[in-house]
């Protein structure tokens, strides 16, 4: 597992909201689900978005068209319009709670079927929305490499998913909650590997850092053993460089020694286990690399402030 795979292993789409929208100008909706991550893409018409859903704030309205596809970043809201000047007269809240500017819920009254939303079947604009309902500590770690907006245009990306999303949608047989899962899953993955490759996205340090043999491989022993006790003169073993030469080239690159690179990872798997109501505080201890249940919580504490189990109280009341 290299870096940007391990970091992508967080984000896992878990019954993610899919819907297809189909509209007609004029048109607006404010959208202020608090989702963490949510991608849209173009079937066919036009679309605009607007970050933080505010243009007199300085943010700029982007226009999209067909086979483009926009990676929102959230929670923060944004409008999506037929034209940027099209004021909103529908506003989705969260949970995708959706309802007129006057609080009329419109969820059925705007149903055209499976998965499928707006006035008119026939409309002239398709829009495809996959949002994730949450996302785990490594997802966030994913978030803070991103911009509040990724758009790629149908002229520089081609994905051979969105045709098999589009298809799976329509259908409502056993176990395809699961199915579109994985398809929303496999588009991020394809869409983040193409943005990072484009000369105006800005890579964080590990994505870069991964390119180097050495410090490359240091990231795979870390992400693929992170129980194992690591240390900055074994991680040099393994990479063949002395403990000074390699924690000086990796700091260099990653942007922070080895060990806080190591513990951030640790905790931030720490945390995602923590989710699971299974687990138990020792058992997730052991697989992330601490000796016992309270190395994690003091570690754990000094990051997130809370012990390991207040965190996965708070953690399962807001799933609730």
């Amino acid at each position: 597992m290299d870096a940007f795979a391990g970091l992508l292993d967080g984000p896992r789409a878990r019954n993610a909201y899919l819907l297809r929208t189909i509209l007609d100008p004029p048109w607006s909706i404010r959208v202020e689900d608090r989702s963490p991550l949510t991608l849209l893409s173009v079937v066919r018409g036009e679309a605009w978005i607007t970050p933080h859903g505010d243009q007199e704030q300085g943010h700029q309205a982007v226009q999209v068209g067909p086979g483009d596809t926009v990676v929102v970043v959230g929670p923060y809201p944004y409008v999506l319009a037929d034209d940027p000047a099209t004021p909103p007269d529908v506003i989705v809240y969260p949970g995708q709670r959706c309802t007129s500017l006057d609080g009329e819920p419109l969820a059925q009254k705007m149903s055209l079927g499976v998965r499928t939303w707006g006035k008119n079947a026939d409309g002239e604009t398709v829009i495809l929305i996959g949002a994730y309902e949450s996302l785990g500590e490594i997802g966030v770690r994913l978030l803070r490499a991103l911009p509040r907006l990724v758009v790629l245009g149908a002229d520089r990306w081609d994905c051979p998913y969105l045709p098999l999303l589009v298809a799976e949608m329509e259908r409502d047989d056993p176990g395809q909650e699961a199915v579109l899962d994985r398809l929303i899953d496999l588009i991020l993955v394809a869409l983040l590997r193409a943005w990072f490759a484009r000369p105006e996205a800005h890579p964080p340090a590990w994505y870069r850092a991964q390119a180097d043999p050495i410090v490359g491989r240091a990231l795979q022993l870390i992400h693929n053993n992170p129980q194992h006790p690591w240390t900055v003169a074994g991680l040099a073993a393994e990479t063949g460089m002395s403990r000074a030469a390699f924690a000086r080239r990796f700091t260099d690159l990653v942007g922070e020694p080895p060990m806080a690179f190591l513990t951030g990872w640790r905790l931030a798997l720490a945390a995602d286990q923590l989710r699971d109501p299974d687990a138990t505080v020792g058992s997730v201890a052991r697989k992330v690399g601490y000796g016992s249940p309270f190395a994690l919580s003091v570690a754990f504490k000094r990051v997130h402030g809370v012990s390991p189990q207040a965190y996965r109280t708070s953690s399962s009341a807001a799933a609730r």
